[in-house]
């Protein structure tokens, strides 16, 4: 009864009970035309930090094969083929796609960070489940502060979560894929070469039994500091993983400008 009791405690405060088991992510790195090799441990160390996630780092990820997907719930983006250190060889053979999109099919789920989908853009399914991607037409002005605001409430990434700022590098005129679902938006100032109208920057999806989970929000470590950007990528993970979130959001949550600047600092 006392061990019972403990865990219901567990449950009521962090959402999920100790006893549940750690969702596995994959993280595919290696190769961006952002800083992968800070960013990367970056978000690993936020997804561990929840206690709901057990994660490995994959940094060959054009030489992956099939059975790699295996064991994951969830497999992470932050890999693409813009950066210098890109290989030369930027595709996965037909067997590893195939397989990728069978592991996905079975109720598993991919999250993309920031640029993770500016990859494989001549695979429809991939790019689909990306939720939303850089294409032609697609700009960002200079790094600064903003506000950003949940277009959807009911999502349950985004239910409960207040407004919030952080310093970030603000994609506008982004390629949604069809069916995407926007959670969040933000005004890019025109201060700083924004639009100055609303840009979608937060996206789900779900495709043939897969749930798909995109979060445009993250240019840097400074932008991975902030704790809404932690929460929001802690419960889109879980999301993607089982279609459910138990994660809480996070206490000091920045929902003034001031906040959002200390986080900064």
């Amino acid at each position: 009864m006392i061990a019972l009791r403990i865990c219901l405690i567990c449950f009521g405060l962090f959402g999920f009970s100790a006893a549940d088991p750690k969702l596995r992510v994959l993280i595919l790195s290696g190769a961006n035309n952002h800083d992968w090799k800070q960013t990367t441990p970056a978000i690993r160390k936020v997804l561990e930090e929840s206690g709901r996630f057990v994660v490995d780092v994959e940094e060959n990820v054009i030489t992956m094969k099939p059975e790699a997907f295996a064991k994951y719930s969830v497999v992470l983006g932050n890999f693409n083929t813009f950066g210098e250190e890109a290989p030369q060889t930027k595709d996965w053979p037909l067997e590893t796609r195939q397989a990728f999109l069978d592991h996905m099919a079975k109720g598993h789920g991919l999250v993309i960070v920031h640029a993770g989908s500016s990859v494989f853009y001549d695979w429809p399914e991939f790019q689909q489940l990306a939720c939303a991607t850089w294409k032609d037409g697609t700009s960002h002005g200079a790094i600064h502060l903003n506000r950003v605001t949940m277009t959807d409430t009911e999502s349950p990434i985004t239910k409960g979560l207040e407004p919030f700022w952080i310093r970030d590098e603000f994609w506008q005129g982004i390629h949604i894929a069809p069916g995407a679902k926007a959670l969040a938006s933000v005004i890019p100032d025109p201060a700083f070469d924004g639009s100055g109208k609303a840009e979608n920057i937060l996206f789900t999806t779900e495709s043939a039994g897969a749930r798909g989970f995109a979060i445009i929000l993250g240019h840097d470590l400074v932008a991975m500091k902030n704790t809404a950007w932690k929460t929001i990528l802690q419960r889109g993970t879980e999301w993607a993983a089982t279609g459910k979130v138990t994660i809480p959001p996070a206490k000091d949550w920045p929902s003034t400008k001031e906040a959002g600047q200390r986080m900064t600092e």
